[in-house]
This record gives C-alpha cells, structure tokens and sequence, in this order.
C-alpha cells in the first residue's frame, strides 16, 4: 500500500498507474490528509506529487507535517519535493531559468532511487523553481545542467526528493526509479492482482452487505457489467439489476444486452422502456450540460421508480471509475476542474435512503478490463468500447429529435462494423459517429442535396485522461465514408476529427 498526496499535478494519475504497474495498490489522497489518517491506512510508503503551485506563495496546498514523523519512507516529485524542503528547514526560490522539457540528469549516488539507472539518464522536467537551501541531513545525489539540486536523499531517514517526473513516458528509467522506492526502500511486495483484488472485493461486498439488497443500474458497459458480475458473486440472488432503455441506445443494444446477462449469466435484470419520456424532457434542449442534467435527473427519477418495487434493498451499487470522479469534481481537494458532469457520481435521491457502493472507484479502464478477465467475464464484453451514460443524445449535436437519432443510430452501426471487421476495435479506447448541426451541398444522382454531415472520432488513450486521435488507414476511412453515404438516407458528406485529448475532449459535448 503507498500513499500519494495529491497537490494537484496533471500527472498524479501516472503516478498511481505506475506504482500499480508494478503490482502494488496506491491510493489518492487529499492535502487535507492528517497524518492520523494516513498512519490508519498503514502504508509502506507516501509520494508527494508535484503541483502547479510555487511553495513559497501564499495558499499552497500543504498536508499534515506530521507525516515526516510517521517512520514511512516519502518520496516527494517536484512541489512535493519542494513541500518536503520547506517543511523541514530548507529554502525553495524562484529558479534562475526555468526548465521544461527533457534534460540529462547525472545520477552522483547510483544507489537507492537510482539503482540500475546508470551515470547519465534522460528525464522530463517542469518546474519554475529550485531548492537554494537543503534542509539538514540531507545530500545532492543528482543533477542537470541547470538544476544543482535535481534529486536529494536523507538516508537515515529515508525521505528522497526528485525535481523531475518520473512516472512520465519521457523519462527513461522512471519506472526503475519507482520500482528502486516501492520495493527497495519501501519494502513493498508485488501482491496487488486483478485476481486478488476480485478475491479481497467480494469478500467486502459480502461483509459489507450481509444479507441484504442490492441494486445496480446496469448500462451493459465493462464497468457495470463488472460490478454486476462482482456483486453476483458476492450476494447471488440478492442483487438486482436495472436496465433504463432511454431511447438513446445504440443499434439492437438492449436485445444484446438481455442475451448476453440474463440468458447466459443468469443475473436478476429488470428491463424499463422509458424512451418516449426522454424525448419529451429533451426537447428542443441544445445546451450539451443542460442535457446531461436532464439525463441524469430522469434516468434516477425512472431508476427510483423502479428500485421503490424493489422491497429491502438497502445498497446500491455503481461502476464508478477513477477518471468518472476525477472530471466530475475535484475529488480530492486538488484544482482539478470540472470538465462534464457525470451523472452516476451526482449523489443519491434522498428518499431512497440507499448506501452506495462503488467497487472499481479506484480502478482504470484497463484495470478493470483486466479484472473483467480474472472474473471469466466474455471478451466481447471486456473490450467493449466506452459509452457515455446520456448516450447518442451528446454525439446528437443540437437538438435532438426521433428523425436525428435514427440517423446517427444507422451511421453508427455502419461505422461499428467496418471497424470490428478492419481488426481495430480492440486497437481503439473509442470510435464513433458525430452527427453535427449544419448541412451541407452535394451532388447525387446528378441532383443538388443539402444534407446532414456526420463526424467520425476515433482515439487511442490508456485511460481516457489523455487520448489521441488514431491514424485509420485512408482506405478503411474511405470505406466508411463511401458506405455512411451510400446507406444513410439523409448523409451526404462525412469529416474525420483529427484533435486530441487535450485540448479538446473526447467526446464533442
């Protein structure tokens, strides 16, 4: 177990993948942390991540100094290095130039963190300021060119503190550096599997809810579909799912969707219609937030309906992930802004009076993909692409009508098939149909059209914090476009979304 205080890096994610990377868990946590709590949690070890801020300014994020007097080796990664610093008597100024971007580290101390990464390495830097003064007890143990102070250590102590990222890509031997501190100074063991965590999690599920009921609200995602299968296992007949059809499904969803758990994984499912009620609250509605709000809000209301027929439930259950709570809220105290809502991390209606419980919160896409596996889940399944929960109403640019939905809903079907039979489904995080709210002049069968466009988006990313867009091949794009507008009455042009995550998100509302 390990620690990371988060101060509010765009790279605090990496650290936790990296150190799970290695097989073991991390969790975290905000600056407001006591030093009580962190020893409840009894970690091997604590990272301070780095920061946008400068610690000498005033307001800078800072946890419980306490937690230099836990026994626990820290590792502290740029402001958490200069947090470490200020702390314990040292001196953090505004660097003489700044540094960004790669720069050739000398390792002097080629022992501890830097253990197998040799005299010279590459690393990824980004900082504005530099340690003037170390705190006492503490050494220099690598530099660069323009940064004296690039890594320090305190032996006796085992506090080490790094002026580079090394949970980026751009570093190196960052993963040696992490591994060096989770095993060799830590003492960690490499135990935390999907495996183990399916064994650990049923068992708390099962301890948590007893003999009670629980409900799910199941989209047919690998993150509900994981948590149902999860929790099926842990309380068998006393789970039950819900499946709200909103109108804004794609192509044969639900038939799927009924197939695949009721009949083969014989899980409790409740099927509701509620389309014509979703389309009545979405009229004329463009605003993409005003959507989700309204998604969300008549997908609890038919959700409560439902769970109300449901007698004794206490519990209800959620596939949450960890970039769900990340861009719905700063989660954890940090300055991480809100991006979209997300309407399965928006709370409960109080009337239900039910307790959550959300078994991946801490989990990626990939983790849970994997957990997906290790529960013997089908791979079609496990490898189904992302789905929004307000659906094609957020890929329906503009107002959303029946006549709009059955065009994107044929595009996407297309779309879905000529990439699962090119062999890039798997290779993609996500790809999907835009349809946009503007027409546009053509030419068929000799005659003027003035028809819809329709954007295809197509990405590669680990876990959606960051995505980039993928470079199909010409002709497979060809093959798309030349069907969409062959097959799609209403259709005639199609455009490829060449933007990345970020600037721009993945979805286009």
């Amino acid at each position: 177990m390990i620690v990371i205080i988060d101060f509010g890096s765009q790279f605090n994610q990496l650290i936790a993948r990296r150190v799970r990377e290695c097989h073991v868990y991390c969790q975290i946590e905000p600056p407001t942390a006591t030093a009580d709590h962190i020893r409840s949690m009894s970690p091997e070890g604590i990272i301070l991540s780095g920061g946008p801020s400068s610690i000498y300014q005033k307001n800078s994020p800072r946890v419980d100094a306490g937690i230099f007097n836990l026994g626990i080796p820290v590792l502290g990664i740029c402001y958490g290095m200069h947090f470490m610093v200020d702390t314990l008597g040292g001196k953090v100024k505004q660097a003489d130039k700044r540094e960004y971007g790669f720069a050739t580290l000398s390792a002097t101390h080629q022992v501890g963190l830097f253990k197998d990464v040799g005299p010279e390495t590459v690393t990824w830097m980004s900082h504005g300021d530099s340690i003037e003064k170390l705190p006492k007890g503490f050494s220099i143990t690598a530099s660069t060119a323009n940064t004296v102070v690039a890594a320090m250590a305190n032996t006796r102590r085992n506090f080490f503190g790094v002026q580079f990222h090394p949970e980026v890509e751009h570093t190196v031997k960052g993963r040696t550096i992490i591994h060096n501190f989770l095993f060799d100074i830590c003492g960690c063991k490499a135990s935390w599997t999907m495996r183990s965590f399916a064994r650990d999690t049923i068992a708390q599920i099962r301890e948590t809810v007893g003999d009670k009921k629980v409900i799910l609200g199941l989209s047919g995602g690998v993150d509900s579909s994981v948590t149902a299968l999860l929790i099926h296992r842990a309380v068998g007949k006393n789970l039950t799912c819900i499946f709200v059809d909103n109108g804004l499904l794609r192509k044969n969803e639900a038939t799927q969707l009924k197939q695949k758990f009721k009949s083969k994984l014989k899980i409790n499912i409740r099927f509701v219609n509620a389309a014509s009620r979703f389309m009545e609250a979405l009229a004329k509605v463009s605003d993409p937030e005003r959507k989700r709000k309204i998604i969300g809000k008549e997908f609890m209301d038919v959700f409560e309906a439902e769970a109300m027929k449901i007698k004794d439930a206490d519990f209800l259950a959620q596939g949450t992930l960890y970039p769900d709570i990340i861009e719905s809220q700063s989660a954890f105290g940090g300055p991480t802004a809100v991006i979209k809502s997300h309407h399965n991390v928006g709370g409960l209606p109080k009337k239900m009076r039910l307790k959550l419980v959300e078994p991946l919160k801490y989990l990626f896409k990939d983790e849970v993909r994997k957990l997906g596996k290790a529960l013997g889940l089908d791979d079609d399944l496990i490898w189904r692409q992302p789905f929004p929960g307000p659906g094609l109403a957020i890929r329906v640019i503009g107002e959303i009508t029946r006549r709009r939905l059955e065009v994107l809903r044929t595009v996407d079907a297309v779309l879905q098939e000529e990439i699962r039979a090119s062999g890039y489904y798997r290779r993609l995080w996500q790809s999907f149909a835009v349809l946009l709210p503007i027409k546009s002049v053509g030419i068929m069968g000799d005659g003027r059209t003035y028809e819809n466009i329709v954007a295809i988006r197509a990405v590669t990313s680990k876990d959606a914090m960051t995505a980039d867009w993928a470079r199909l091949p010409h002709n497979l794009l060809g093959k798309i476009s030349n069907r969409i507008i062959n097959e799609v009455r209403g259709v005639n042009r199609v455009v490829y979304d060449i933007s990345s995550k970020p600037p721009s998100t993945i979805e286009w509302e």
